[in-house]
């Protein structure tokens, strides 16, 4: 049972309603967290656009969806390790790509790196090392590409706080937290 209320369209003011609907014809769906977001008009649009901005830049689809999956095990979020499992599956990862994600790492260089540089700018807050810096250059990874890391280890920690605070329900397939 969530802790913070779920906003469901029956009970919607007008505004949260426009948003939910919106939603639910890109999606297909409202995820539950969303329908948390909604309390606050305010906050789930900053979330949407944000949201949305960074889904277009220079990192791959799937490198998004490696880091999410990291910082939710890193941060002990299960609705979002739930979610994110799901959104993987349907990007394109593998079982064992979601499982190495969830432990942070890739078979794939490149992914390996920025999945790295990700858990790494979570666990020091942002005060990462010039040395990590330069290794995630030497990966062929763009200053452009780092600020999106920045921006989705930002946008992911905010979902993962507000999964975590809430306990929404899980309403995606649950995964367990721990990769036994």
């Amino acid at each position: 049972m969530s802790r913070i209320h779920i906003v469901e369209s029956a009970t919607a003011s007008p505004e949260q309603s426009a948003l939910l609907d919106g939603i639910q014809a890109q999606l297909g769906m409202v995820p539950n967290f969303l329908k948390v977001f909604a309390n606050s008009p305010t906050a789930l649009k900053a979330f949407l656009g944000l949201y949305g901005v960074a889904g277009a830049g220079e990192l791959a689809a799937l490198d998004r969806e490696r880091i999410a999956l990291a910082l939710a095990q890193q941060n002990g979020c299960q609705y979002c390790v739930s979610a994110h499992t799901a959104i993987g599956r349907k990007t394109g990862l593998s079982s064992d790509e979601i499982a190495a994600a969830r432990a942070g790492t890739s078979d794939d260089p490149t992914s390996a790196s920025i999945l790295k540089f990700a858990r790494s700018l979570m666990e020091k807050h942002g005060d990462v090392s010039a040395l990590e810096l330069a290794e995630i250059r030497s990966a062929g990874i763009s200053d452009a590409q780092i600020v999106e890391i920045i921006t989705h280890v930002g946008m992911n920690f905010l979902t993962n706080i507000l999964g975590k605070a809430s306990l929404v329900d899980i309403d995606f397939p649950t995964v367990k937290l721990d990769l036994a």
